[in-house]
């Protein structure tokens, strides 16, 4: 795993030379749960994106800024921790950034198969005393299948974070799955859902697991706009979660 830590440098410093799309944007996501703490948490984030295509490979940055309304108990994107209820506040500010470099290993156009790999690297720039983050350096890798049949296609991820030493708590490497399908309903419109899971991170946490209904569009000069809707079906996950983005090519 200690290769992907410069796996996402490699790549930019490898993009700079080579002829590919550039686009931005940003997004807004809402949600609110209690995470299994039995109070509620409501997380607000507005992530900005930039990424890189060329040839084979996908280049993506995350920075998001992040607006958390609760005890103290839930760091987004990990859920309940065991750092213990402070009294209700509101902490905003940056969050944890992610990198990640994705390889289409496999795409045969007669079967319309394909395959990715894909190497994360979430970097620490989030207040983990403020609970924006956790202080630790993160390391995922994950393959993604799909298939398409007609106007649908099938989708499915496996994929294992290795989580980095944290001051204020203590993370458990975990397995993540994510399995979906989507639907083209013209040349510019898919509908689709997926069902998204993970072990717990926390001793004492509970497992993820999402259900999300989304909408995507693209468009002569947006590489993607998106929207969806969340439902949490475990307790390691928020009740529900909202939110839009959209990417524009240069």
């Amino acid at each position: 795993m200690r290769g992907l830590v410069v796996l996402p440098a490699l790549l930019v410093a490898s993009a700079a030379v080579a002829q590919g799309e550039l686009s931005a944007g940003a997004g807004i996501d809402y949600s609110k749960g209690d995470y299994g703490t039995g109070s509620e948490t409501t997380i607000l984030s507005i992530p900005f994106m930039a990424r890189y295509d060329f040839d084979r490979w996908k280049l993506k940055a995350t920075v998001p800024y992040l607006r958390v309304t609760g005890e103290g108990e839930v760091i987004p994107g990990i859920g309940r921790t065991n750092r213990g209820r402070r009294g209700e506040t509101t902490e905003s500010g940056l969050g944890d950034t992610t990198l990640s470099a994705t390889y289409g290993l496999l795409y045969d156009a007669q079967s319309s198969l394909g395959f990715d790999l894909t190497g994360k690297l979430k970097l620490p720039t989030g207040d983990e005393q403020r609970g924006l983050g956790t202080g630790s350096v993160d390391q995922t890798l994950q393959v993604e299948l799909y298939k398409t049949i007609d106007r649908i296609t099938g989708f499915g991820t496996l994929g294992y974070t290795n989580f980095g030493d944290s001051d204020v708590v203590q993370l458990k490497n975990a397995f993540h799955y994510e399995i979906g399908a989507s639907v083209m309903l013209d040349r510019t419109d898919s509908v689709g859902a997926s069902l998204y899971g993970r072990q717990r991170v926390v001793e004492g946490g509970a497992e993820q697991r999402d259900l999300t209904v989304f909408w995507n569009r693209r468009v002569a000069k947006a590489q993607r706009l998106q929207a969806y809707f969340l439902l949490g079906l475990a307790d390691g996950s928020p009740d529900v979660g909202i939110g839009a983005s959209a990417l524009f090519s240069f």
